[in-house]
């Protein structure tokens, strides 16, 4: 029996002032989940490398601060905004001084070309921890939204550690938006449990 491949696992810390992470069934005024949906953690992992036949899947995210809220307001700009009216006000309840460890493993998208010389999982591997050390990211990662970009992006931190008092169970989580480039089709996972400060995407 051939030996099975050990995975190419990657890892990152993010921290900053302000996230967003928001609960769809929250409505006009939107309030964030405790931590990234495995939407969010695979933005983050792409937006500092990618490359077309593979991609990284995020396993779980530690939890590395206190949970607080807080209210936000925005001028929203967009299209959705009443007509005649030059911007709206948009009211949320966002997470302040956030602080994540999120866990991933590389996975195959497509086969990888024949001309190919090298192992496109362990390309991307090195590519994302390469990318990572340097902060050379292919766009400015974020908290979920975009201006709320992070103060710290990088490898683990020695002072950094989980908050194992966090427990929570969230009834109905966001998992992803998409099921393919471009197509819209939101999945959820229902009764997500944050164990010890550990919430895992996939079991």
């Amino acid at each position: 029996m051939p030996l099975q491949k050990e995975p190419y696992e990657v890892s990152f810390e993010i921290a900053g002032p302000a996230a967003m992470f928001t609960r769809p069934d929250t409505g006009a005024t939107p309030v964030s989940y405790p931590a990234p949906t495995y939407s969010a953690a695979k933005g983050i992992f792409e937006s500092i490398a990618r490359i077309k036949s593979a991609y990284i899947k995020p396993i779980k995210v530690e939890i590395c601060a206190p949970i607080h809220y807080h209210r936000y307001t925005n001028n929203y700009h967009g299209p959705l905004r009443k007509s005649g009216t030059n911007n709206f006000q948009l009211f949320a309840t966002i997470l302040t001084n956030v602080c994540y460890r999120v866990y991933g493993v590389v996975e195959e998208l497509e086969k990888a070309p024949i001309d190919r010389t090298t192992n496109h999982l362990h390309y991307l591997k090195d590519k994302f921890e390469r990318r990572l050390r340097t902060g050379r990211w292919y766009h400015v990662p974020c908290l979920g939204w975009n201006e709320f970009t992070p103060s710290y992006v990088g490898e683990f931190r020695e002072g950094t550690k989980v908050e194992e008092s966090i427990e929570q169970i969230i009834p109905s989580m966001l998992f992803s938006v998409f099921s393919a480039p471009g197509i819209y089709s939101p999945t959820y996972k229902q009764d997500v449990w944050i164990k010890k400060g550990e919430l895992k995407y996939v079991e």
